[in-house]
């Protein structure tokens, strides 16, 4: 096995760089992490498309209560199965440097469970049951949250969120951009 550098031509590289919100030098870390998730398989061939177990590895992953879904958001086939430029994708999206129009599509992506392209109460009880967890609501607390979050966010009264109102509502929440974020 020789230096990371020979793993990549400069020419994909440079495309990868054009493509994500990394330097070279942090795309051939991110490829490293790719790597320590299934070394054997990523060895005989980089392009390897390792499943869904096998990314939720990432530390940062098996926390997140969303794991399963932001597997299925960022993978190509929409399988939660990732290729190194998928794993990539996912991580310049959660990088620092990505942008926070960026980052509020891939949360609206990975909040519509239903995949609809809108957020309904349906998403959101799904939402709020993954953030409680062991604390879960009861229903009629649950059914509240419900109607204060659409409420406040569901301008055109339709009882679901639409990606612009999401972002409306996104965009005042000062801690959204740290806490949609994994660190190199």
């Amino acid at each position: 096995m020789g230096g990371s550098q020979s793993v990549f031509s400069e020419q994909e590289l440079s495309d990868y760089q054009e493509l994500t919100y990394f330097t070279k030098k942090e795309i051939l870390h991110v490829f490293k992490r790719f790597q320590t998730l299934d070394p054997d398989s990523v060895e005989r061939d980089k392009n390897a498309k390792l499943n869904r177990e096998t990314i939720l590895k990432l530390p940062e992953l098996q926390v997140n209560p969303f794991n399963d879904r932001i597997t299925t958001v960022f993978s190509s086939a929409g399988d939660g199965c990732m290729t190194f430029e998928d794993f990539l994708d996912m991580m310049s999206v959660f990088s620092d440097n990505a942008p926070k129009n960026v980052k509020v599509e891939y949360a609206f992506r990975i909040y519509d469970f239903d995949e609809d392209d809108v957020i309904s109460g349906k998403d959101l009880r799904e939402v709020i049951n993954r953030l409680t967890g062991e604390q879960a609501l009861n229903d009629e607390e649950m059914e509240q949250l419900i109607q204060n979050i659409l409420e406040e966010a569901d301008l055109d009264d339709d009882d679901s969120l639409s990606f612009a109102e999401f972002e409306h509502v996104i965009s005042k929440a000062p801690d959204f951009i740290n806490s949609f974020r994994i660190r190199l």
